[in-house]
C-alpha cells in the first residue's frame, strides 16, 4: 500500500508524490497523520535548496506533525492504538525519497522509547520529544505545541533567565512566542513589525511596547526607553542585517539572539556601535531532548489558557492544497501560522496489534480557509474561555 506526500525534488520545486507506507519497527508505532503545520524556517528552506547542510534530495518535508496511532509494533508497550502524539516523523529512505522529516506524509512513525530503555537499548533522539496529547485535544491546534517548545528551549540557551529588557524583531507565530514566553519570565518587551495591524497584533499578545518600523525609528525609540540600552535582542524572522542594527540597541554584556534562519550564510558585521561587551548567539536547530523539557511548562499554559494555539494559525488547508498554502506563506498573504490537514484517504483499524487498511475513504470535513483577526478585534474573553473548557474536557 501506497500514501500520499510533498516532496521537494532534486532539479528544484516541488510535488505530491506516491511512497510505499512506512514499515513499523518493533519498537515503533504508526501513525495516520491529522496535521502538520507549514515552517517557513526549515520547509522552505529546504524546498528552495537553501537550508544549511542538507542536500539529500529530492526529500519529503513536514515537521510539525500530528497524527494517531493506528498499529504497534510488537515491542512497543507505552504507547496505545488512538493515542494523539507530536512529531511522528518518516525515517530512512522511501522510494527513493530522504527524509526531511515526512509529516507531510499521510503516514509516519513514532519510537516507544520507554520500552526501549526498559529493554537496555538507546533511543534514537526524535524519541524524547515524541509527546502523547490528551486525545481530545484540537489536532489543528497541537500543532503549534511545536513552535512553542523550540521558542521556549531557546530562552535558556540564550541566557534569558527573566526579569530582562528584551528587543523582538517579528511578530508571526515565533515572535509572538517570544512574546508570551518572556512575559511569563517577567521580561520587559519590545516588539518591532513592519506594518501597525501586526505591532497591535504583539501589543495585544502581552508586548509592553509594539511599533511599525516603517513609521517609528527603532533605535532612538528604545534608547528613548532605555538610555542604556536592552540586554537581549532576538531576532525571531532571519534577516542578517538585524544583527547591526541590533548592535545599536544592546546594553553593556548584551546579547544580540538569532533564532530566525536565514538564506544568506555570511554578512559583514559592523559592531563600531556597539558595547564593548556583547555576544551573538545563534540557536536555531532545537535538540529534541530540550523541546521535551518544556513541553509540560506550555501543556500548563494552554490548559491555564495563557497559551491559545488558534490565535497563532491563520490559515488551515488539506494536503491536496499544500502547493497552495506554500505559495500563500512565500506572497506573505498569510501571516499567521498555516497548517496542513488530511483528509480520508484510508485508515487503519483499531486493533492492538497488526491491523488492516481499509481502502474506503471517510468523507472529507469542511475544511477552513481564512484569516485570523488580531485579538484586539476579538471579545477579551473568548481566548481565555475557549481553553478553559479545552481543560474542563480534559479533567
Amino acid at each position: 500500500m501506497d500514501m500520499l506526500g510533498y516532496a521537494a525534488l532534486k532539479e528544484g520545486g516541488s510535488a505530491l508524490v506516491r511512497v510505499p507506507i512506512p514499515q513499523v519497527e518493533p519498537y515503533q508505532a504508526l501513525v495516520r497523520m491529522r496535521a502538520c503545520g507549514v515552517c517557513n524556517g526549515t520547509d522552505s528552506k529546504i524546498l528552495h535548496h537553501t537550508f544549511k547542510l542538507f542536500d539529500q534530495y529530492p526529500t519529503l518535508l513536514g515537521h510539525e506533525g500530528v497524527g494517531e496511532v493506528v498499529r504497534l509494533g510488537e515491542k512497543a508497550r507505552h504507547l496505545r492504538v488512538g493515542d494523539l502524539v507530536l512529531l511522528p516523523f518518516v525515517e530512512g529512505t522511501l522510494a527513493g525519497y530522504s527524509s526531511g522529516w515526512g509529516a507531510y506524509c499521510e503516514y509516519a512513525v513514532v519510537c516507544d522509547g520507554e520500552s526501549m530503555r526498559e529493554d537496555g537499548l538507546t533511543p534514537p533522539d526524535s524519541a524524547a520529544a515524541q509527546s502523547v496529547l490528551p486525545r481530545d485535544m484540537d489536532p489543528v491546534e497541537a500543532t503549534m505545541i511545536v513552535t512553542f517548545r523550540e521558542v521556549l528551549s531557546s530562552l535558556p540557551r540564550f541566557g534569558i533567565s527573566g526579569g530582562e529588557r528584551v528587543v523582538v524583531y517579528g511578530a508571526g507565530p515565533v515572535g509572538l512566542s517570544f512574546v508570551k514566553f518572556l512575559k511569563r519570565r517577567g521580561c520587559t518587551v519590545i516588539s518591532v513589525e513592519v506594518t501597525k495591524e501586526k505591532a497591535d497584533r504583539a501589543k495585544a499578545f502581552g508586548a509592553d511596547y509594539a511599533i511599525d518600523s516603517t513609521q517609528t525609528e527603532v533605535v532612538p525609540f528604545v534608547r528613548a526607553l532605555f538610555p542604556d540600552g536592552v540586554e537581549a535582542v532576538i531576532d525571531a524572522v532571519g534577516v542578517n542585517s538585524l544583527i547591526n542594527q541590533a548592535m545599536e540597541l544592546i546594553a553593556n554584556h548584551g546579547k544580540i539572539c538569532s533564532y530566525g534562519i536565514s538564506p544568506k550564510l555570511n554578512m559583514n558585521i559592523d559592531w563600531s556601535r556597539a558595547p564593548y561587551n556583547w555576544s551573538v548567539n545563534f540557536v536555531q536547530f532545537p535538540e529534541k531532548a530540550e523541546e521535551a523539557a518544556m513541553h509540560q511548562e506550555v501543556m500548563e499554559m494552554i490548559a491555564q489558557g495563557d497559551l491559545v494555539p488558534r490565535d497563532f494559525i491563520s490559515l488551515v488547508l488539506p494536503l491536496q492544497e499544500i502547493q497552495t498554502a506554500f505559495d500563500l506563506v512565500e506572497q506573505r498573504k498569510t501571516d499567521l501560522k498555516t497548517v496542513i490537514v488530511f483528509t480520508g484517504w484510508g485508515y487503519f483499524s483499531a486493533s492492538r496489534r497488526g491491523g488492516g487498511l481499509d481502502p474506503t475513504p471517510r468523507p472529507a470535513p469542511r475544511f477552513i480557509c481564512r484569516l485570523t483577526r488580531p485579538l484586539s478585534q476579538r471579545p477579551a474573553s473568548n481566548a481565555r474561555a475557549h481553553s478553559a473548557q479545552r481543560a474542563t474536557r480534559r479533567g
